[in-house]
C-alpha cells in the first residue's frame, strides 16, 4: 500500500469542510436550528392552551347538563347558579388561548434570528 492520496481528492475534503465548518456556517446553522426550537416550544404553548380550552368546555357541558337536569327535577334555582360558572370557565379559557397565542406570537417575532 502506498501513501499517496490523490490531490483532487485532498482538495474535494478541504473544500467541503470549510463548506460547512466555516464558523459563519456553525452560527447560521446554530441560529436556524434556535429559531425552530423557539417555533416549536412556541407552537406546543398554544396546543396546550387549545388542549385545557377542549378540556374545560367538556367539562362546562357536563356540568351544564348536570345542573340543568338537578334544576328540572327539584325546581332548586341554585343549580343554575352552575351554568354561570361554566360559561366563565369556558370564558377564561378561551381568554387563557389568546393570551397564550399572542404571547408566543411575539416571542417568536422578536427572538433574534441572525
Amino acid at each position: 500500500m502506498t501513501d499517496y492520496v490523490d490531490p483532487a481528492m485532498v482538495d474535494a475534503i478541504n473544500q467541503t469542510q470549510k463548506a460547512t465548518m466555516a464558523p459563519q456556517v456553525v452560527l447560521t446553522g446554530a441560529d436556524g436550528q434556535a429559531i425552530h426550537a423557539v417555533a416549536a416550544s412556541a407552537a406546543l404553548a398554544i396546543q396546550d392552551a387549545v388542549d385545557a380550552l377542549r378540556h374545560s368546555t367538556a367539562i362546562a357541558t357536563t356540568a351544564s347538563g348536570i345542573a340543568l337536569t338537578q334544576f328540572l327535577a327539584s325546581g332548586d334555582p341554585r343549580y343554575l347558579e352552575a351554568l354561570g360558572q361554566a360559561q366563565a370557565m369556558v370564558s377564561e379559557a378561551v381568554s387563557h388561548l389568546g393570551a397564550v397565542g399572542e404571547a408566543a406570537s411575539k416571542i417568536v417575532q422578536e427572538f433574534p434570528s441572525g
